[in-house]
């Protein structure tokens, strides 16, 4: 009877899983001075669970460390990532305090760890996003980490040095 149960909830899982909204996200690098980029760095494969949204990355030859990971408001890389404009900000906060909180940007994530190796493969839970509040926006990769705080600016992640658009 107990084994019956298990089918019976992975069953359940998998068919939700199925029909979960899901969106993957092509990640470039961002060359400076330059317009675009066709270096690829991988994907971010976003999906909706009923704790928010799940943001499973498969990245490549980023700088180890920990890096500020956002979702911008503009569908544009362009610019040096500039295009991209600032944090996803609906409510119109003004205030950059971290994915944990109603007081802030919307578009702020749990920070992007790589590892030494240059990659970045674990998922992180944004809880108050679901994918349809992010396509036709842009995913931001920034140099530096991320403090949740308005002081430095944007938490001190510095330049953006990753940027994917998301489809609609």
């Amino acid at each position: 009877m107990c084994f019956g149960r298990l089918i019976i909830i992975i069953a359940s899982f998998w068919a939700l899983t199925a029909m979960a909204d899901t969106v993957q996200i092509t990640v470039y690098k961002i060359i400076p001075n330059s317009n675009t980029s066709n270096v690829s760095l991988g994907t971010v494969t976003a999906t909706d669970t009923p704790y928010g949204l799940l943001l499973t990355p498969d990245l490549h030859s980023l700088p180890p460390g920990i890096h500020g990971f956002h979702i911008h408001e503009n569908p544009s890389c362009a610019d040096n990532g500039m295009a991209a404009g600032g944090h996803l900000d609906p409510q119109h906060t003004g205030k950059h305090l971290g994915p944990y909180t109603d007081q802030g940007h919307l578009g702020d994530l749990p920070a992007l760890t790589v590892t030494n190796d240059s990659n970045a493969v674990l998922p992180v839970l944004a809880p108050k996003l679901k994918v349809a509040d992010i396509k036709g926006r842009s995913l931001m990769i920034h140099a530096g980490g991320d403090n949740y705080s308005d002081n430095p600016p944007m938490g001190g992640g510095g330049a953006r040095i990753a940027c994917g658009v998301i489809p609609q």
